[in-house]
């Protein structure tokens, strides 16, 4: 996919990993809808604020209906509740589950006839190296990601026929504000995972390791 003249819709774009994503979007020339909760948070330049929450559906409808010429849609926010799924709240289990599986679904299910009609394009999810991981102390988070990634495999065959490529980005800790207390050995840099991840999508691939750790968990899968 063409990046150049790309129409992008970036969720969670007013901060972390999502901000670096519409900024390398814009520097390569795309047309960016960046997309919170609270569009006065947006404060990137030639940015086109779009208000959005992403476990409403009747404020997910709003932003297609706005973004109706969109050609690639981003689903990078995500909270990490960080619940055990035995004894942890169950309140917590479900906006793990609401904002990074239901959200994201929602999103292609009401975004994937807009970018159809406009000739195809791309849906770039950002999963984790926990969708295939799972410790016990983030269970929720995990259970999440890994629906995620499920959701990505399954709408990347049932969207190939209307000419829309599906990525998968897998990463382990970056330096933004959900990784503040873990220690910056062990975090990528966001912009580096962010140039990986726009590469992949222009070229059109099925998944991208965005950092050693993810490499390293899914390389451990086989043993």
């Amino acid at each position: 996919m063409e990046l150049t003249n790309a129409v992008a819709v970036v969720t969670g774009a007013n901060r972390g990993f999502g901000r670096h994503l519409a900024a390398q979007l814009l520097e390569r020339g795309a047309k960016v809808y960046a997309a919170a909760r609270d569009p006065h948070s947006v404060d990137l330049p030639g940015a086109i604020p779009l208000a959005l929450d992403v476990t409403d559906p009747e404020s997910i409808a709003k932003a297609a209906a706005t973004a109706a010429d969109a050609t690639l849609l981003i689903n990078n926010a995500g909270i990490s509740a960080g619940e055990s799924l035995i004894d942890g709240d169950l309140a917590g289990i479900r906006r793990d589950m609401e904002t990074n599986y239901f959200g994201p679904l929602l999103l292609t299910r009401e975004f994937a006839p807009v970018l159809a009609a406009n000739g195809g394009g791309a849906v770039l999810n950002v999963l984790s190296a926990l969708s295939w991981l799972h410790p016990g102390p983030f269970g929720s988070y995990s259970a999440a990601k890994a629906a995620a990634w499920a959701l990505t495999n399954a709408s990347r065959e049932l969207l190939a026929p209307s000419g829309i490529a599906v990525t998968g980005l897998h990463v382990g800790f970056m330096d933004t504000d959900m990784a503040a207390d873990v220690p910056a050995d062990r975090k990528a840099d966001p912009a580096v995972v962010a140039r990986l991840a726009l590469e992949a999508v222009e070229r059109g691939d099925a998944e991208v390791l965005g950092d050693e750790v993810s490499a390293t968990v899914k390389a451990g899968l086989s043993t």
